[in-house]
């Protein structure tokens, strides 16, 4: 049951929220279209610039040393800093248009990077909560100031550690973090005790340029082969090969077995496609280490290192490792959670009508299931109270385990009090049981009557958070009063614990991206020819 509004300021910024609702939309299909991946979203980036801009907000670029980060202010003079933020990378190979079948955006492959939690609603729901709660303070004479930071490579949890190491979470007054629901029970709620754990995430890098002295160790060679068939040094691609199966052979024996701990990798760069006999001279695999705690992420880590540098020895090589995320688990903040989930009480959860589900009922078809009356989870259209969610979330996990799974959200939260929420996006039941293919969620997170009414949901839930923090000091101090308690003090105190980013942005690495080149603008996988395309293949003469 929806709640009264507090505030003429919330009935403001909600009646601006329906007003800019076909804006919000159309950027919503911008971001998805656009489709960039970690450390690589120019145009995202660039298209929340200029819209900041537009809006009167100061905006930084390249926030942190981050080419496509930004942070942004607005001021309506002195008084409180209210944190938000958007998110806006893609995920390789999950190119899917905003359509019901499966298929690619236009002119890309599967293979080109595509929105699957989705970013581009997160990050446009969270910019209309901004521009509500503007619009609010300006008609209402409300002071303090509003900060939007621009967050590339969360999915590698890459700027965060690196925002909150240089400041710019500092001061805030509160933070705001909302993130699509795709979990059970975290829909249409707000964490409570057990937020997200740490993570670690690095690239080891194996370097065979000195390949010359492989065979001389063996006891002396020619300096100039005399055959293809004499001695090579293995080179880099034996080096990851080496590192990547020693890694899952000696996975179980890295952490206990208890608790929800996950390990997994990604080969970024293999040899660069090197053959004729010669050593691959680079290969890269980067890990990420979703845990509980920190000394988990070490131990592990060290794990890793161990197996790399063996992994070189016996290759010939030499190996680097290099940082991409240290994000520390999360601190929950029972008052900021409250504050969001009232918000949210008061908006009432997303509804999803009949044009949605005729959407929707197409989809289920072209997937190969049958058409449902309600063909979207129940659970949706609910809202479930923190505390419930919590109750559901526990049932799985040992008592001792105080947090689970990983966001680099967290890092904000050891700055400022910080509320995480979660909104549902919508999903598909199936009334056989089977589930749906991936390219299933990835497309109804772009078509505007599947998504829009979660960015609604979700940007009025944050403008209302907003105003709240801003307007209620009694709200603001009690979230702050219980971060100071829950740190030891606040920055700096007994139980607080400081950023681990002691790294440069990972930017220079051969991150999955797009590229133009004479043939066109494609993803880096060139997209395959159609049969169609293909020129025609020389036949065998009859005599």
């Amino acid at each position: 049951m929806e709640k009264p509004l507090a505030t003429s300021a919330q009935a403001t910024a909600l009646a601006c929220l329906d007003d800019i609702q076909p804006l919000l939309s159309a950027w919503t299909r911008t971001i998805f279209d656009f489709g960039e991946t970690a450390w690589r979203e120019y145009q995202s980036a660039a298209w929340y610039v200029e819209r900041l801009k537009r809006e009167g907000f100061s905006v930084e670029e390249g926030s942190g040393g981050m080419p496509t980060a930004f942070c942004a202010h607005w001021t309506n003079g002195p008084g409180p800093t209210i944190g938000m933020y958007a998110e806006y990378d893609a995920v390789p190979g999950n190119c899917q248009d905003a359509a019901t079948v499966e298929r690619p955006r236009p002119g890309l492959s599967e293979h080109a990077g595509g929105h699957t939690d989705p970013h581009s609603g997160l990050g446009i729901s969270s910019l209309g909560g901004l521009l509500a709660a503007k619009a609010a303070m300006q008609r209402h004479g409300i002071p303090g100031t509003l900060r939007f930071t621009g967050e590339p490579a969360e999915k590698v949890r890459g700027s965060k550690p690196i925002h909150a190491a240089k400041g710019y979470y500092d001061g805030l007054a509160g933070m705001i973090s909302f993130h699509p629901f795709y979990m059970l029970p975290l829909c249409n709620t707000a964490r409570w005790d057990t937020h997200c754990g740490a993570a670690y995430a690095m690239i080891y890098r194996f370097i065979c340029d000195q390949p010359e002295r492989w065979a001389r160790a063996a006891g002396g060679a020619a300096p100039i082969p005399q055959a293809h068939s004499a001695v090579r040094a293995p080179g880099a691609n034996d080096a990851l090969m080496m590192m990547y199966m020693a890694s899952k052979a000696l996975r179980d024996f890295m952490l206990p077995h208890q608790g929800g701990w996950s390990i997994s990798e990604a080969i970024l760069t293999a040899g660069q496609a090197t053959a004729d006999n010669l050593p691959a001279g680079l290969a890269e695999i980067q890990y990420m280490i979703r845990v509980p705690t920190l000394a988990m992420a070490e131990q592990v880590t060290a794990a890793l290192d161990r197996n790399a540098e063996a992994a070189a020895s016996m290759s010939g090589c030499r190996h680097e490792r290099h940082w991409v995320s240290k994000s520390r688990p999360g601190l929950a903040n029972h008052a900021m959670s409250g504050i969001a989930y009232e918000a949210l009480s008061t908006v009432g959860p997303p509804r999803w009508d009949e044009d949605a589900k005729a959407v929707a009922r197409e989809i289920q078809v072209n997937a190969g299931r049958m058409a449902s009356d309600e063909p979207f989870i129940e659970e949706l259209e609910r809202l479930i109270e923190p505390q419930a969610a919590e109750a559901i979330l526990r049932r799985d996990l040992p008592p001792s385990q105080v947090n689970s799974t990983s966001d680099d959200y967290t890092d904000m939260s050891w700055h400022a009090p910080t509320a995480r929420f979660y909104v549902a996006r919508p999903a598909l039941r199936s009334e056989t049981g089977y589930p749906y293919p991936s390219w299933v969620m990835n497309a109804l997170g772009g078509i505007p009557a599947t998504i829009d009414p979660m960015v609604t949901c979700a940007s009025k839930t944050i403008a209302l958070a907003a105003l709240r923090l801003l307007e209620d000091q009694t709200a603001r101090d009690a979230a702050m009063n219980e971060f100071v308690a829950r740190t030891g003090g606040g920055i700096g105190g007994s139980n607080w614990i400081a950023p681990l980013c002691d790294y440069e942005p990972p930017i220079g690495f051969r991150w999955p991206e797009y590229v133009t080149t004479p043939r066109g603008r494609d993803w880096w996988i060139p997209s395959t020819p159609k049969p169609h395309d293909q020129p025609s293949r020389l036949t065998r003469r009859t005599p």
